[in-house]
């Protein structure tokens, strides 16, 4: 017997926010009497001790945390945020609105703010899971083991969120609660939370045209109304409207106007090398003598090119290859008339897929975002009623793992600068493409719903 959704009154609406099949489902708390939730709880906190233990027992904590500290410090102190000199360096790569978040939590020093920093990092991971397990729209409650999967296969990623303190798994579960109130109907709360998602970190602003695609009107201007609110007005008070837009703009400058055969960014040794495995940076490496051992110039310079093009010529490749992935999501994606909760959450599983590899910088921790593409695909191996379905999904799965185990300290640098977790994201677009194109008989009652559901 498959076990049944728990449903819930209308007047406890407000308790909840997990959605299958347009039902409201109850979100839960960590339960010491779950075993599984206890293994998180010890994670959370081993974690956590990874960011303490050497800021109050060591020689403190080292990777972006004391950026985080001397931004929050910049906004409390009045300082500038970038230099104001165009051919220096930037230290902060972040929009101003990302500094004054820093800001608070600053006040009180540097453990309140790394403690901070974890524990949000806690709830996002929380949250993530949750919200992924239920949004799937299998309309089936996985057991403990199958929804724990997908925060077990990726605790590498998560690793990096917190050794590293970046934002990206924040990012995830606000997409994710901007896509649940999208499906709700409350499309300008979808559209707020994208825009504070892209006003942190700019790469979640390739949801608008999907928005846009989809004629989520309300959503997208939504999304450019409060971008506007978050990057103008939120720090005029703190800053000054026109110091603010001072910054903004040379921020621009040097974040999204700056890219040359040498780099992007602020960030060109990373951006060109190895660690970096976006469509951009992969494509160059492939099609022009990049050395991908630049981020360590210790080491002797080393490429994988297979063409000697220029870069101009390379950008070129790059836009076609966009056009082409572009137009088969169109392809692939069914008319609004035919959406299903099965096929929007393999739909909005390959958006983030994308979102992942389109943005210029992909790291390692940038991966994280596979999180729910990851639980769609462990749900459709656990229950799509076809056999042969599940084997096909579970032999996808096995092979982005595999391809993904590649980035382990054991193998040799190139497999990354080649790409082996980008390989990996489009075994799972190719797995989510087939799904949508191929769903569950009619009978099947979680593989159709009425339009207004989504």
């Amino acid at each position: 017997m498959q076990p049944k959704p728990l449903l819930i009154t209308q007047g406890a609406r407000r308790r909840c926010c997990r959605v299958d099949n347009g039902k409201m489902l109850v979100l839960r708390w960590p339960s010491f009497r779950r075993p599984l939730d206890v293994l998180f709880l010890a994670a959370c906190i081993l974690l956590t001790a990874d960011v303490l233990v050497p800021e109050i027992w060591g020689h403190g904590k080292t990777k972006d945390y004391p950026l985080w500290f001397w931004a929050g410090q910049q906004i409390l102190h009045g300082g500038d945020l970038y230099p104001k000199g165009s051919n220096e360096g930037f230290a902060f790569l972040y929009p101003p609105l990302s500094a004054i978040l820093l800001a608070i939590p600053s006040i009180f020093g540097k453990i309140p703010l790394y403690l901070g920093l974890c524990l949000l990092n806690v709830a996002a991971w929380w949250m993530t899971a949750q919200l992924s397990n239920a949004m799937t729209g299998s309309g089936r409650r996985p057991d403990p083991w199958l929804e724990a999967l997908p925060g077990i296969v990726t605790i590498t990623f998560v690793f990096d969120m917190f050794d590293l303190g970046q934002p990206n798994l924040v990012l995830l579960v606000m997409m994710l609660l901007g896509f649940l109130w999208l499906w709700q109907g409350r499309e300008w709360l979808s559209g707020s939370m994208f825009a504070l998602a892209a006003a942190i970190k700019v790469f979640p602003v390739a949801v608008l045209p999907y928005l846009l695609w989809r004629r989520r009107w309300a959503s997208a201007t939504s999304m450019v109304a409060f971008l506007g609110i978050f990057l103008f007005l939120v720090p005029a008070p703190i800053r000054g409207f026109e110091r603010n837009v001072s910054e903004l703009t040379t921020w621009y400058r040097g974040m999204v106007g700056s890219n040359s055969e040498q780099g992007f960014g602020q960030r060109d040794a990373q951006n060109w090398s190895w660690v970096n495995q976006s469509i951009i940076a992969v494509t160059h490496r492939l099609v022009r003598p990049v050395n991908y051992n630049q981020i360590d110039p210790a080491k002797p310079a080393q490429y994988m090119n297979v063409a000697d093009l220029d870069y101009k010529t390379a950008n070129a490749i790059v836009l076609a290859v966009f056009a082409a992935i572009g137009l088969g999501f169109i392809a692939i994606i069914p008319a609004r008339a035919k959406m299903t909760p099965r096929s929007t959450a393999e739909e909005v599983g390959i958006l983030f897929c994308l979102m992942t590899i389109a943005s210029p910088l992909a790291r390692q921790y940038y991966f994280v975002w596979l999180f729910f593409p990851i639980t769609v695909l462990f749900q459709r191996a656990a229950f799509d009623p076809r056999p042969r379905a599940r084997a096909m999904t579970r032999w996808a799965l096995g092979a982005s793992f595999a391809l993904m185990a590649l980035s382990l300290p054991i193998f040799p640098k190139i497999l990354q600068a080649i790409g082996n977790n980008l390989a990996a994201t489009f075994v799972m677009i190719a797995a989510l493409a087939w799904h949508i194109r191929h769903p569950p008989p009619a009978s099947d009652p979680h593989s159709a719903a009425p339009p207004e559901k989504i």
